[in-house]
């Protein structure tokens, strides 16, 4: 599916939408009403159909909600999206800096009392209890309710039903029948009779399948329950699932539609384990409302996902080789468009954004995009997740930078990738904030520490390079990656919120950056696999972790002010453009290789 450049909701459309929405609440008696960013599935990516928060205001990030109220209507984002939400929302919405605002507190703030409605397939309990506790002694209370925007949205499009498909064991890296065996031993070790699975991703490792459900990210959508003693009841659209697929499940995997999935809640024998981040509180209700029995605990297929085995490591280096070939043959055409602009001629972001693409496409490998391509010349460059459309398209300009941020579904893995470009010659205080941003990535590659550590113990170091000249980024310098599945995979995640310990066999994203707002916005991104560290001579005893590198494209040397890196950081990146030539360079045309080979010298 190509990247397409049209906005789902203008401007214009959010004033009559949110007034029905209004009608349509008076007339159940609410005062107010949450549109987060999810589905019943509580995975970060919806399909078309679900996305409700889009629909009503025009903001498209993949993370926020609104909170709608007669008098004001609440977008509440996160430091990512603080420039694109006041460029896609109408004056109708008001953009609320969240996590710092609580939803509960601006409720108190904003609602003397009522019922505000949510809708429990699109929230966690754990969201619920957190807003439930921030209004605790305030006569505003919350009320579960049939979705009103579905009533008022005319043309809401249908649920998906792309095929499923099975995902071959030699990827894989295991029988879908050993994981089922492997998980329901956990949980007859733990007292637990079965397990509610929600996530999409979860679905579809466990069963070795992949879908079509979501735009960019190769899931099936759909419930499942795992029993202790292996079986599985998958409750999704039978139509997805062809012959070859029903086989590759097995006997032991119960196929049923959608609606017996709350029936089958209620027959289920307790202890039954329900994770409070990821499943719907719709779940928690049915289940306490039949009496069963049940335990919080993690989604069981969480861990095992993210902790990648050697085959999908290997599969995944296999894909990111690929992937880093059609890069460099694109930073090498994107070269010589940059001089053209130098030259007078005119290239847009979307002519970008079309070029990576044709590339990638080119491999004849590439089942899909892992996301939209982020591609943000000059000031668009520091929206952070800005996604470039035929009203925002941007020419390139002398004298800008250029932030592409983007990645390749393959079979055999999941590649996201960010470069920086300098188009003719860079302002100096944009190569100076260049520089920083490279030695904070650049730590986290060099890195090992103590096993035992989470993302929270080393997300500071990518940032002190920046934090010395007062300078900082509103993001995680690192999320996990899926292997073909998500390309933004938790729990593991470099960030200073996330508890998770980091394992060998997690794979993550390295990329710090820096945004100027008006200016330019810089990021550099390389995927990085734990592993287990290699013994030093003196060393203590100790079980030790580090990094090792899977993206290979050369990093913007125009840009790199050297005398500010150390010798050690100088000697990282020689040493990593000296793989990059060796790796890539084989594998491109030699117009790329010449380039190659120049864009690769040491510094």
């Amino acid at each position: 599916m190509l990247q397409t450049f049209t906005a789902t909701t203008t401007p214009d459309q959010g004033p009559p939408r949110l007034a029905a929405l209004r009608a349509a609440l008076a007339v159940q008696g609410l005062a107010g009403f949450i549109v987060p960013r999810a589905d019943a599935h509580q995975g970060e990516y919806v399909a078309a159909r679900d996305e409700r928060l889009a629909w009503l205001t025009g903001f498209t990030g993949s993370a926020g909600f609104c909170i709608v109220l007669p008098d004001t209507a609440g977008v509440f984002i996160d430091g990512r999206y603080r420039l694109q939400v006041r460029a896609q929302v109408a004056d109708c919405f008001t953009p609320v800096n969240w996590p710092e605002t609580r939803p509960g507190d601006w409720l108190r703030d904003h609602l003397a009392d009522g019922v505000v409605g949510f809708d429990p397939w699109l929230h966690t309990a754990e969201e619920i209890e957190k807003i439930e506790a921030q209004l605790a002694g305030h006569p505003v209370t919350l009320r579960p309710v049939a979705n009103p925007i579905d009533a008022v949205w005319p043309d809401q499009p249908p649920p998906p039903c792309g095929a499923a498909v099975p995902h071959p064991e030699d990827l894989a890296g295991e029988s879908a029948a050993a994981k089922r065996a492997r998980l329901a031993e956990a949980l007859r070790a733990a007292g637990q009779r079965a397990a509610v699975i929600t996530l999409p991703d979860s679905l579809c490792w466990l069963l070795n399948i992949r879908g079509a459900d979501v735009p960019r990210n190769p899931v099936v959508q759909g419930f499942a329950i795992l029993h202790d003693d292996a079986r599985v009841s998958v409750f999704a659209e039978p139509a997805k699932f062809g012959p070859e697929t029903r086989a590759h499940l097995g006997d032991h995997v119960t196929l049923r539609p959608p609606a017996a999935f709350v029936p089958a809640l209620h027959t289920l024998t307790g202890p039954v384990r329900v994770d409070r981040t990821s499943a719907p509180l719709a779940v928690v209700q049915e289940l306490d409302a039949a009496e069963v029995a049940r335990v919080w605990g993690d989604d069981p297929c969480r861990l095992p996902k993210a902790r990648k085995n050697p085959a999908e490591i290997a599969a995944t280096r296999t894909a990111h080789l690929r992937d880093g070939a059609a890069v460099v043959e694109f930073l090498c055409w994107l070269d010589t468009q940059a001089q053209a602009v130098c030259a007078g001629a005119k290239v847009t972001e979307i002519d970008v954004v079309r070029g990576l693409e044709g590339f990638r496409r080119a491999t004849n490998q590439l089942h899909d995009l892992s996301f939209e391509t982020i591609c943000g010349a000059g000031p668009n460059g520091a929206i952070v997740h800005y996604r470039v459309t035929e009203d925002t398209n941007r020419p390139l300009a002398a004298g800008e930078l250029l932030l592409v941020d983007s990645g390749g579904q393959y079979r055999d893995g999941t590649t996201d990738i960010t470069r920086t470009v300098a188009v003719g010659e860079p302002p100096a205080e944009a190569c100076e904030a260049f520089t920083r941003v490279l030695q904070g990535m650049i730590a986290i590659s060099r890195l090992r520490w103590p096993k035992g550590l989470a993302g929270r113990d080393l997300d500071a170091l990518a940032r002190y390079p920046l934090w010395l000249a007062g300078q900082d980024y509103d993001h995680g310098t690192g999320h996990g990656v899926g292997a073909f599945l998500s390309v933004h995979e938790g729990p593991q995640r470099l960030s200073r919120i996330s508890e998770v310990p980091l394992d060998p066999g997690m794979i993550l994203s390295n990329e710090p950056g820096y945004y100027r707002e008006g200016a330019f916005g810089i990021r550099i991104e390389n995927l990085i696999v734990v592993t287990e560290a290699p013994a030093l001579p003196g060393a203590d005893a100790r079980a030790m972790l580090a990094f090792e590198t899977l993206t290979f494209a050369p990093i913007d040397r125009r840009l790199i002010l050297s005398e500010r890196l150390s010798a050690d950081e100088r000697g990282w990146l020689d040493a990593y453009h000296a793989q990059v030539a060796a790796r890539i360079g084989p594998m491109v045309s030699p117009h790329a290789r010449a380039w190659l080979d120049r864009a690769t010298r040491p510094l």
